[in-house]
């Protein structure tokens, strides 16, 4: 293992990370360099940025939902062929849940486990010395989390530049890059965070627009110096995350389905299963040679009529379910129900598969690490076997069904939140998303 990695964190969301990252890969990579990036926690939408730069799959690290052996073999496995590993961080740098020291899924967990340095964002929009203050507290927070320098963003002016830069400087800490406030810089959003990397027509020109911002503002060399070595040496975990759903996998892969994490596809792989994608979007049913099918989450509630205009697929996926497993992730349970109210209150037909009907006019968030445990056999595992995983959605259900409960679950506190999901005869689903089984 030669690469050497570093990783890009911020007191708190909206900094800007996901912005400075792919900036950061993206100009490394216009050097000719082999990087690799990850995302800490259960994000979707940041690593498919990442993903778009480096050409290979961004790997989620979560030391909340993975075992330690778990993450050292994603890194490894993702880091083996690259020059330079960048994981983007999470919410704030010490952010995570409730749990045992190192295993809260905070950034700074990862930053400890693999004696990576940081790298922090300061958004300074509203500060100038006092940004110091906020880099000494970090600095000093954690004697296992070494912060190597930071990259100011969004600074007003030269002037405002030249203040925040000489308050940190002074404290022997490098500024590592000031990027101005300027709105080739932002990213849009939606309910879930970013719209996503394959919404962008022009992805490919807003890379390159962000590489070479990265080139102007930031000290690539000095953030290339930061970097340290890895020091994984062949790490393997003896069981995948998740156990393959069949040994032909029919995967919902479109706009409408999207969020499935590279780690669980790689596992299934790699455990011998062949994935056959489709797309409902387009109207196509699930390929009849799988022999079962996963419904992933994503975004049905922004494609609603489109789904529900897909008689082929609808009629195509109750028919497999007669004879195969079928599961559905959030949106891809959603898409199983009898019905989805969309944010304007109108009604869409979904395929009927289980009984509970769910609205988005209805919104309630709903966000947290889960540990559920099964409440029979299904495609996650056997029955009461525990898998680890998280729930964001603002979906709530409007009629809950009479359908048998699929997992037991508690949140990241222990806290029981009873019965959930849904499970009748071969097809299940829930709103949790699956990250790991888990030993603990």
């Amino acid at each position: 293992m030669t690469a050497r990695g570093l990783i890009i964190a911020a007191p708190h969301s909206g900094a800007g990370k996901t912005t400075v990252t792919v900036a950061l890969l993206a100009a490394l990579a216009r050097r000719g360099l082999v990087v690799r990036g990850a995302k800490a926690g259960p994000d979707y939408i940041d690593p498919a940025f990442h993903a778009a730069v480096t050409g290979t799959a961004s790997v989620n690290l979560d030391s909340w939902a993975m075992s330690t052996e778990l993450l050292d073999t994603l890194a490894f496995q993702t880091a083996a062929r690259a020059d330079y590993f960048i994981i983007e961080g999470v919410m704030g740098l010490f952010d995570g849940g409730p749990g045992p020291r190192r295993q809260s899924g905070a950034t700074a967990d990862l930053a400890a486990h693999f004696g990576l340095p940081v790298v922090l964002v300061l958004d300074v929009s509203r500060q100038a010395q006092s940004a110091a203050a906020v880099v000494q507290g970090f600095a000093a927070h954690d004697a296992a989390v070494r912060l190597a320098g930071v990259i100011l963003n969004r600074i007003g002016s030269e002037r405002h530049r030249a203040v925040v830069t000489d308050a940190i400087a002074a404290l022997g800490m490098a500024v590592l890059g000031a990027v101005p406030r300027e709105q080739a810089l932002t990213l849009p959003e939606r309910h879930l965070g970013l719209v996503q990397a394959a919404e962008h027509a022009d992805l490919k020109a807003l890379i390159e627009r962000f590489a070479a911002i990265a080139e102007r503002y930031l000290d690539l060399d000095a953030i290339l110096a930061c970097a340290a070595p890895l020091g994984l040496a062949g790490a393997t975990c003896a069981h995948p995350a998740l156990p393959p759903p069949g040994q032909r996998v029919a995967l919902a892969s479109d706009q409408a389905f999207s969020f499935i994490y590279p780690h669980v596809v790689d596992a299934w792989r790699r455990s011998g299963a062949e994935l056959l994608p489709f797309s409902p979007l387009a109207d196509e049913p699930p390929p009849d040679n799988a022999d079962s099918c996963w419904l992933p989450g994503g975004y049905p509630e922004l494609h609603a009529d489109a789904l529900s205009a897909a008689r082929r697929f609808s009629a195509g996926l109750r028919r497999f379910a007669q004879t195969r497993a079928v599961h559905g992730e959030c949106g891809g349970y959603m898409v199983l129900g009898e019905g989805l109210e969309d944010a304007a209150g109108r009604q869409h037909a979904m395929t009927g598969l289980l009984g509970h009907a769910t609205s988005f006019s209805k919104r309630k968030l709903h966000l947290g690490y889960r540990c559920a445990r099964l409440l029979a056999d299904s495609v996650l595992g056997r029955h009461g076997t525990v898998v680890r995983g998280h729930e964001f959605h603002y979906a709530t259900l409007a009629v809950a069904g009479d359908d048998e409960s699929f997992l037991e679950c508690a949140d990241a506190e222990g806290r029981a939140l009873g019965k959930i999901g849904s499970r009748r005869g071969r097809v299940s689903g829930t709103f949790f998303h699956a990250i790991a089984a888990t030993a603990r």
